[in-house]
């Protein structure tokens, strides 16, 4: 992958890349606002996966797991502008103008925003920062992060309890998170926070329900879910051991063949 250094203040990244690329796993810990200036974005969340093409809008929601791989277009470059709206912004602006979030926020972990002339203009102000220089335009920033939350609200009114929803991730079930985020390659410490524990008490309830320490289970876990794939479904070994955490192709072909005595190459075989 060649990489087109992004020109960038510390919260406004203008993203340039002249070849796919598969970020693979990302933490997500500040709101986003992204618009797609050319080629393509797949995200997935673990749940649902969408495609997000030239002149789309989307709004990522903080403390949530995604995948993504990125398309430039033929001859060209993937082009694509983030605003990050961290904790701190948000909360001043919540004590400035009163706003607050109703009720917890629930539903997809990323938003396809609809099409608004508030936003493309807001979008398209954005072109002259990219020559700022982060250490003495700091105020210059703080206007145009406080005027995309104002544009949000007029844009997507329901984004009000995300954006003033400040609260932390609350104990879940740790069995059903697991199983619908394995595939994630993140530290210990994210799954623990995203399930409502610190990491010394994640690790051990997560003994108590599964019998295993989280390390040996998630390599269990998705060598299981590769031999599914690569035998029922005929995928290769290429092309799943990314997407199921694996940093690199030799360690999952290591992997597979102690705890399955095979090469997942030889599987299909």
């Amino acid at each position: 992958m060649e990489l087109v250094e992004p020109k960038s203040l510390p919260q406004i990244l203008y993203s340039c890349y002249v070849a796919r690329s598969r970020e693979g796993e990302q933490f997500v810990p500040e709101h986003i606002l992204s618009y797609q200036i050319a080629g393509e974005i797949a995200v997935n969340d673990g749940t649902k996966e969408q495609t997000f093409r030239a002149g789309d809008f989307r709004f990522h929601k903080r403390n949530q797991l995604v995948k993504f791989v990125k398309y430039p277009p033929e001859n060209d470059e993937f082009k694509a502008l983030s605003i990050y709206l961290d904790q701190e912004t948000l909360r001043s602006f919540s004590m400035e103008y009163g706003y607050k979030a109703e009720k917890p926020s629930e539903g997809e972990a990323v938003l396809r925003l609809k099409p608004h002339p508030l936003l493309k203009s807001y979008l398209e102000s954005l072109a002259p920062y990219q020559q700022l220089n982060p250490p003495t335009d700091k105020n210059l920033l703080a206007l145009k992060l406080r005027e995309a939350i104002l544009v949000l609200l007029q844009a997507a009114p329901e984004l009000k309890e995300v954006l003033f929803d400040f609260t932390d991730p609350g104990k879940i079930d740790l069995e059903a998170f697991m199983n619908k985020n394995f595939h994630f390659n993140v530290e210990l410490k994210r799954f623990a926070y995203l399930t409502g524990r610190s990491l010394a008490t994640f690790k051990r309830d997560f003994e108590k329900q599964f019998h295993l320490s989280p390390g040996r289970w998630l390599q269990q876990r998705r060598l299981q879910e590769a031999h599914y794939r690569i035998k029922e479904k005929g995928a290769m070994p290429s092309d799943v051991y990314l997407d199921l955490g694996f940093e690199d192709l030799s360690h999952f072909s290591f992997a597979f063949k102690k705890m399955y005595g095979v090469a997942p190459s030889k599987l299909q075989s």
